[in-house]
């Protein structure tokens, strides 16, 4: 017999747990399921390790550094691994305490290790328990991809969550990707002391971004020391002595690389394959993640799917947005949807990329009529008084209405300064509102309005 509850979440990462405690405030019977760790990737594996780490690396820097601004260090720069992972554990721990603690405050809300699986479209089997429930809702996540590359089964190769557990700076980490998660890893060791180097089968690293944005990243690492190694792909892959041997192809030609460590981010896999879908009646698209509706729905009513698992967003911010639409859909009547929602997201190197909004490669294909500006960091007087000018900054607009259509700030701040253009996307107001607008000096935000003066048609 099943146990009975008002609603079941499969999986505790950032849309999980807020609508579980969302749920038990509201008077519901809630369980929630987790087979790992509260918290998800982004508290143990993600976003906040990674940029705990970006942090020690920044200090390095710093360090290193420290004579240009006429700041005298002495003897050697040197990075201890164990007390950089210890600081990294110590903040982690924290974060999970804290929302361990805050979900065992709710009554109505009983949370349950273990891995859930289907077992009909109202119930869930937990270990000996089957639970059943009106509402269930799927917020399982995704694990690193792991490529099918002859001989690296063999091969004791590094994903985003092993990375962590090193104690040790690599002699040479060899990292297999060249998009978001690998560049802030490349860019991390380089500067804990690493050679790196980065391997992209495709023609530039962050082929998302447009072309200039993508160079001036690369141009970025590569003055911490990153080697790029572009257009390479892998043919197969061995265990040596001293660590790993991968044989490559590049413009025809076949070569080899070694390196002590080798890290594989090829982007993510949803983690779908342990929930028995189809005894829901669920079924997953061709790249494994499950079909939702514009509210978060799936095919099968009854049951929604959250965060990475749907395929409709890959970050920690948008799992969390999931969430707000779908309690305040059931709980406060609304209609909130992904329809209204600005693509957003930051690549977390040093200097950061703030993205909002469409690209100016999206823009081109959408035939609109389009204005286009771009600034260097060069004449940003707060870059310059920071030491700190690489980058760009980079604003689309619609030629007729004057409303943002997207912008990328690639540079110091460049992660939070592009929030200010995100608030005119959404707000639907035109760009010279911005203009009009008196910013405090010296910063970086003072420049956009700089910038925008400067628009000309995308030709």
């Amino acid at each position: 017999m099943s146990e009975e509850f008002d609603a079941l979440i499969i999986g505790a990462g950032q849309s999980g747990p807020f609508l579980a405690a969302k749920l038990a405030e509201a008077g519901q019977k809630v369980a929630l399921i987790e087979r790992e760790h509260l918290g998800g990737t982004c508290v143990n594996d993600g976003c906040t390790p990674t940029k705990t780490l970006v942090a020690s690396a920044r200090a390095a820097w710093a360090a290193r550094h420290a004579a240009e601004f006429g700041v005298s260090v002495q003897g050697p720069i040197t990075v201890d691994m164990r007390a950089v992972k210890a600081r990294m554990k110590e903040v982690v721990g924290a974060s999970v305490q804290s929302l361990t603690g805050w979900l065992r405050s709710f009554q109505s809300l009983e949370i349950i290790m273990g891995s859930g699986s289907f077992v009909s479209a109202r119930e869930v089997k937990v270990g000996d328990r089957v639970l059943s429930a009106p509402r269930i809702f799927i917020n399982t996540g995704g694990s690193a991809n792991i490529p099918d590359w002859p001989g690296l089964d063999g091969v004791p190769y590094l994903t985003n969550t092993s990375l962590l557990e090193l104690e040790t700076v690599p002699e040479h980490l060899v990292i297999a990707g060249g998009s978001y998660i690998a560049l802030e890893f490349a860019q991390i060791y380089a500067r804990f002391g690493a050679k790196v180097t980065v391997l992209e089968r495709g023609t530039r690293i962050a082929a998302r971004e447009d072309e200039e944005i993508s160079d001036a990243i690369r141009d970025i690492l590569a003055a911490d020391g990153v080697f790029f190694l572009c257009g390479a792909t892998v043919s197969s892959a061995e265990r040596t002595q001293h660590g790993v041997r991968l044989h490559l192809r590049q413009d025809g030609q076949d070569f080899r690389i070694e390196g002590s460590h080798l890290l594989i981010a090829l982007g993510r896999t949803p983690n779908t394959a342990d929930l028995d879908l189809p005894a829901a009646g669920l079924g997953t698209d061709a790249r494994g993640f499950i079909p939702v509706d514009d509210h978060l729905l799936t095919s099968v009513p009854g049951i929604w799917a959250l965060g990475d698992v749907n395929g409709r967003g890959a970050f920690t911010h948008t799992s969390y947005n999931d969430y707000e639409i779908v309690s305040d859909n059931l709980l406060k009547g609304g209609e909130r949807s992904l329809a209204k929602r600005i693509p957003a997201y930051g690549l977390f190197i040093d200097p950061p990329l703030g993205r909002i909004g469409m690209s100016e490669a999206e823009v081109r294909k959408s035939g609109r009529s389009a204005l286009l500006a771009t600034y260097p960091m060069t004449r940003v007087a707060r870059a310059r008084e920071r030491g700190e000018t690489k980058g760009l900054m980079k604003v689309l607009v619609d030629a007729q209405s004057h409303q943002i259509l997207g912008a990328a700030i690639l540079g110091i701040g460049g992660d939070e300064v592009v929030h200010t253009l995100l608030q005119l996307m959404a707000a639907g107001t035109p760009y010279t509102t911005l203009m009009e607008t008196v910013h405090i000096h010296p910063t970086v935000s003072e420049l956009i309005p700089t910038m925008l003066a400067s628009l000309e048609p995308l030709r």
